[in-house]
């Protein structure tokens, strides 16, 4: 591909263009692997398909930060340039063996399990970093990090240290666009937070001694209504409070003596999250409640040392790049505190993310393989 190189507005779009079946294939062969966070065979059979396309790398495998889970990939690329630049994916899914869809291909979208989050994002990033590494002029250091737990992970994130002076990092969710159908990548994420509350009550027969009991369910109700009370969307923090998961009881006739309730917690500040725990109340109805933060992972804001890399990118496509905020965490959240230089959303579009009706919009492919070109191209590009 050498002769077609990504400088400007014309190599972007033939480069793309020649790179499109290469990605449209290697997601489907991603696609077909179900790797639901914790799945080892599976997920060793991704990290080979992947590692099989990077021929010319030092290839390693870290401990994944969740010991359950394989072993990551890592796989980096020396050169005599002066930048270092990472590319950031994950392998897993949060769709199970027994609702994984292999892809299939109808009209213009590819559906399948983890076509849009984020196995066509793998696909993309392998291809970029592929096209990014024939010049070894410039950079310093290529690197392509791939996880096995992203889905869900709750211990921290075991590579940041790793990468705290690399120039800036790449990370291929999917992609969007703004109102005007303008391309966009993501700057700016929200902080994340799983609340996991537990109920200690006491059990009774509900109908001959209810009040002997201590209803662990209730005090629940109670606490998720406290919970999502404390929700201030428009506030400063843009706080919101949601619970997700609630289980108690084991009979229809006993009073429930445990149980447990999970919310999900955003905000762009994570101090937010501490008015959450203020809200939990300590006890209901005699049954005592338990707050654990399982996990917190940081919020993201690039925009301020992203705008000229932006600006750069814009120019060498020709079009304008638009910087954009998402809801959703992941993994670019835990390097952006060390890399200032962190940009998201990279992938191609697609939709129906975390259902059975996920899709790659395969359109969007030969758009987003340009974006991606153009953003690496300008993060290589002497400061």
């Amino acid at each position: 591909m050498s002769d077609l190189p990504p400088r400007t507005e014309a190599g972007l779009a033939a480069l793309a263009a020649a790179l499109t079946p290469r990605v449209i294939e290697d997601t489907r062969r991603l696609v077909d692997i179900s790797t639901p966070s914790g799945a080892l065979e599976e997920a060793e059979r991704a990290i080979e398909l992947c590692a099989a396309l990077l021929e010319g790398w030092q290839l390693t495998r870290p401990a994944c930060s969740t010991a359950s889970c394989a072993p990551d990939l890592l796989a980096t690329r020396a050169g005599s340039g002066r930048r270092r630049l990472l590319f950031l994916g994950h392998l897993d899914t949060v769709v199970g063996h027994g609702e994984h869809r292999p892809a299939q291909a109808r009209g213009q979208r590819l559906y399948g399990s983890g076509t849009a989050d984020m196995k066509g994002g793998v696909a993309l990033a392998l291809a970029v970093a592929g096209a990014m590494a024939e010049r070894t002029e410039d950079y310093a250091e290529l690197a392509v990090l791939l996880v096995c737990d992203e889905e869900w992970r709750l211990a921290p994130f075991a590579h940041s240290a790793r990468f705290a002076n690399y120039d800036a990092c790449l990370c291929f969710e999917a992609g969007e666009v703004d109102e005007q159908g303008r391309d966009g990548v993501i700057v700016r994420r929200k902080g994340a937070g799983t609340l996991r509350l537990r109920a200690h009550g006491r059990p009774a027969h509900s109908g001959s001694a209810p009040d002997q009991g201590r209803n662990a369910l209730l005090a629940l109700a109670h606490a998720a209504i406290a919970g999502a009370a404390v929700a201030d969307a428009d506030g400063s923090s843009r706080l919101t409070v949601v619970p997700t998961v609630v289980r108690a009881g084991e009979a229809i006739n006993v009073v429930p003596a445990s149980g447990e309730l999970i919310f999900d917690l955003r905000a762009d500040d994570t101090a937010a999250f501490g008015r959450v725990l203020e809200a939990m109340p300590a006890a209901v109805g005699g049954a005592r409640l338990e707050p654990i933060m399982e996990r917190v992972w940081p919020a993201m804001d690039s925009r301020a040392a992203a705008a000229p890399l932006l600006a750069a990118a814009a120019a060498l496509l020709g079009r304008p790049l638009i910087p954009r905020s998402r809801g959703g965490a992941s993994d670019a959240s835990h390097l952006a505190p060390l890399v200032a230089l962190t940009v998201d959303g990279l992938g191609p579009r697609g939709g129906g993310a975390h259902t059975p009706k996920e899709f790659l919009h395969l359109p969007s492919l030969p758009e987003r393989l340009a974006v991606a070109l153009a953003v690496a191209r300008a993060a290589l590009a002497p400061g």
